[in-house]
């Protein structure tokens, strides 16, 4: 009871501080009503943001990676134009399908080779040199890539210079074509290695030496069984820079592109599944010398067709029809699957 009367007497007494203390609570109140929540994104400097973006960037696996970030708010969307993340993205990340091909997608490709992405520039260098006929600029943005040191840019420019495609037959320089595919070689690719071994057993845009050629050819298998029997074990990824279980998406672009209408004007696809690339002008690609019914864009894809394709033995039953029909020994060419000419 005193303490009651004590508390009535201090309110008679200062009838003003309750109502202070009633105004200090709904102030309080409407303060925390009205602040506003703070947004720890926006309070990320954009540096940081970058780097993160750059990092997802390069691990990407698709196109779509890139675009559900771009997606997800303005800032994000910024951020991910810009040239540090589209430098870093990945081979998958600017690997567009042919059905998804349009203007957009154009764009998005032309804005990562400004931004001085490699995979970009071969993608979209092979794309138009081979599916746009724009043979210039292709082979400026596919020698853009080999000069940042990307493997299979570097293979394809020596694809062009032995067969000159994109010019008549007498525009071939298998000099320059040997020594593209000697630097694709030194970078690790697989048919690169391949074809240079070829060039020195045949002396084709290099000088003869067999002992040197066939080391080379043993190079590539070896490399080949590597990449066969990474994925139940270790990855030597230190050896490899080109895996067969993991084909280029730009050639399956080239194949989607073209389809079945590939002959429709008188130019014939590769031969070899893998490959996709298609003839510039008639009898650009070679046939092979036994059964003739083959053509390969190089020696790398007709030597991987021959084992891999399953070609080796459709030619030997070619040379068993032929032998049943001249048993004296016809000449059928070499069983192997050599090159012959048109």
């Amino acid at each position: 009871m005193e303490t009651r009367r004590s508390k009535r007497g201090r309110r008679e007494a200062n009838p003003s501080s309750e109502e202070e203390e009633h105004v200090d609570t709904d102030t309080c109140r409407k303060k925390k009503i009205s602040s506003p929540k703070l947004d720890f994104f926006d309070a990320l400097p954009d540096d940081l943001v970058l780097s993160v973006l750059s990092n997802l960037s390069s691990a990407a696996d698709s196109p779509s990676d890139l675009i559900a970030i771009s997606l997800t708010c303005k800032r994000m969307k910024e951020l991910g134009r810009n040239e540090a993340v589209l430098k870093k993205a990945s081979r998958k990340a600017v690997s567009i399908r042919a059905e998804k091909w349009s203007e957009p997608a154009h764009r998005f490709l032309i804005s990562c080779c400004d931004a001085g992405n490699i995979h970009a520039c071969y993608f979209l260098g092979m794309i138009r040199f081979y599916c746009l006929g724009l043979r210039g600029s292709g082979a400026a943005l596919m020698a853009r890539a080999a000069l940042g040191s990307h493997a299979a840019a570097a293979f394809s420019l020596a694809v062009v210079r032995f067969n000159g495609s994109g010019g008549p037959a007498a525009s071939r320089n298998p000099r320059a074509g040997f020594v593209l595919a000697a630097r694709a070689a030194l970078l690790g690719h697989v048919d690169a290695i391949r074809e240079v071994g070829h060039c020195f057993l045949d002396g084709h845009g290099a000088p003869a030496c067999s002992s040197l050629g066939r080391r080379f050819l043993v190079n590539a298998s070896a490399r080949e069984l590597l990449a066969g029997s990474s994925g139940s074990g270790s990855d030597p990824t230190w050896i490899l820079e080109d895996r067969a279980s993991d084909p280029d998406p730009v050639n399956g672009f080239i194949r989607e592109w073209f389809g079945s209408a590939s002959d429709a004007d008188g130019l014939r696809m590769c031969s070899n599944g893998g490959c996709g690339r298609r003839e510039t002008r008639k009898h650009e690609f070679r046939r092979c010398a036994a059964c003739g019914r083959v053509n390969y864009c190089s020696r790398a894809c007709q030597a991987r067709h021959w084992s891999d394709g399953g070609h080796k033995d459709t030619c030997r039953e070619v040379e068993a029809d032929v032998d049943a029909w001249a048993p004296d020994g016809g000449d059928v060419g070499d069983v192997d699957g050599s090159h012959g000419g048109e």
